[in-house]
């Protein structure tokens, strides 16, 4: 069996000896687009490494934590109390802000007894703020924003839980004066679900959780989440706070980028040991309905509301290079390009050639995944024995992002041609549809 497959591979990969002219058309484009972004994340990862020292805390900022509720129910409860239950020495103020509380008469009150569950527990305050007519994220947000007493603005969603050292671990970011705002890292929770959390997980730890790790530590951070983010209040609202639209997240981060052009000594941070925890979508279809969201936000983000703001004398030459070869090209052109030529091959060459360019493009990337997985082991990851399990798991991935780019190349065709953004459940259609329209 083991001979037969190594002369199989020997045949298929002979093929493509005798046909360079295809895959040196591919390879260049990968090697001028993707590898350099895998060697600045592993370079990022190991002057974080390296170069970090632990802080000792001397000053404890008051946080407000906006919980941006709509549908949770009962999960609410979980959200509230693992940040109760911070090893925090300073004041924790936890605001649930649950849009369309009429509606949502489940998440309401199990946010309201979460008042009464903590009620006197020392530097912890729990409140909550019906919005009684839905307005969407963005207003629940903004809500919160102009209710928190805090310093430090921590925003969340409804069914995301953490780590008891998340706050004091946050923290440790803003004690240099410099960072105005920081991602944290998110975990999938329902991994054991089945094959599709499983790939979802993996996602979070190597493109997310070490992904953003290198990102942030040369400058030039893709999105700060929307799920889980922290900020100084006095920025967030120099800039406005959140927008109205979609991908409020990767909106805002953009225009912190543009505030900090015009104040270089700002930092964008990250912080890959803040833990929180969320469910992802465990069946086919959710998962596809998320990604046309996710990926449709970002041509809708950035070719249409921030297409005059991505500039060098805006972003600075580092974030403006960044975003139009990783924000563009790779997530926005690439996949489209992917999806024709995969088209191309199938029609103009013989199937075990085709064959063989998959083998070897599966080759590549699964060699590239494993070496980010080996890095993510080793230098970044908080939890390594548990981690270390997804390793079987990585001879799928490969085929896992292919898929996704197969999806990323729909989602573009469906905000082009319908303004998919529009559709989102982000907010209700009566709010997008007084939203100015780019």
């Amino acid at each position: 069996m083991l001979q037969d497959s190594v002369v199989l591979l020997d045949y298929l990969l002979g093929m493509l000896a005798h046909n360079y002219e295809l895959w040196l058309l591919l390879f260049p484009i990968m090697i001028a687009i993707e590898l350099p972004l895998y060697l600045l994340v592993f370079t990022g990862i190991f002057r974080w490494s390296y170069s970090t020292k632990d802080v000792e805390l001397t000053h404890f900022p008051f946080i407000s934590v906006v919980i941006t509720c709509y549908g949770e129910g009962e999960t609410i409860r979980i959200t509230i109390d693992t940040l109760v239950e911070q090893v925090y020495p300073g004041h924790i103020e936890i605001l649930a802000v649950v849009d369309g509380a009429v509606q949502n008469q489940e998440t309401y009150q199990a946010a309201l007894e979460g008042v009464n569950r903590h009620a006197g527990h020392k530097n912890r305050h729990v409140r909550v703020l019906p919005k009684w007519q839905r307005g969407g994220r963005v207003s629940t947000l903004n809500a919160g924003l102009s209710a928190a007493k805090g310093d430090i603005i921590i925003n969340v969603d409804g069914d995301t839980s953490f780590d008891n050292d998340m706050a004091f671990t946050m923290m440790k970011q803003f004690a240099d004066h410099n960072v105005i705002a920081s991602g944290g890292a998110l975990r999938v929770r329902n991994h054991h679900k089945n094959i599709l959390t499983k790939m979802q997980s993996l996602e979070y730890m190597l493109s997310m959780q070490a992904g953003k790790t290198g990102m942030a530590e040369w400058g030039v951070l893709n999105n700060i989440s929307g799920a889980f983010g922290a900020f100084r209040k006095t920025q967030l609202k120099q800039v406005g706070g959140w927008d109205t639209h979609t991908a409020e997240d990767l909106d805002l981060t953009m225009r912190l980028k543009q505030y900090k052009r015009r104040y270089p000594n700002n930092k964008l941070a990250f912080a890959p040991h803040a833990i929180g925890h969320t469910d992802v979508p465990d069946t086919l279809k959710g998962l596809i309905m998320q990604r046309i969201r996710w990926d449709g936000d970002l041509l809708f983000l950035f070719l249409r509301k921030h297409n005059e703001g991505l500039s060098p004398a805006l972003l600075g030459w580092s974030n403006f290079l960044f975003t139009l070869a990783y924000g563009i090209i790779q997530n926005v052109l690439l996949p489209i390009l992917v999806v024709m030529f995969s088209v191309y091959m199938i029609i103009a060459y013989p199937f075990t050639f085709v064959l063989a360019l998959m083998l070897l493009l599966y080759l590549t990337y699964l060699s590239l995944s494993l070496l980010i997985f080996i890095v993510y082991i080793g230098l970044v990851s908080e939890r390594k024995s548990e981690d270390l399990s997804f390793l079987k798991w990585l001879l799928l991935y490969p085929i896992y992002q292919f898929f996704m780019r197969l999806i990323t190349a729909f989602s573009m065709m469906n905000e082009i041609v319908r303004r998919g953004h529009e559709e989102s459940s982000m907010a209700p259609w009566w709010v997008l549809k007084r939203g100015k329209k780019f």
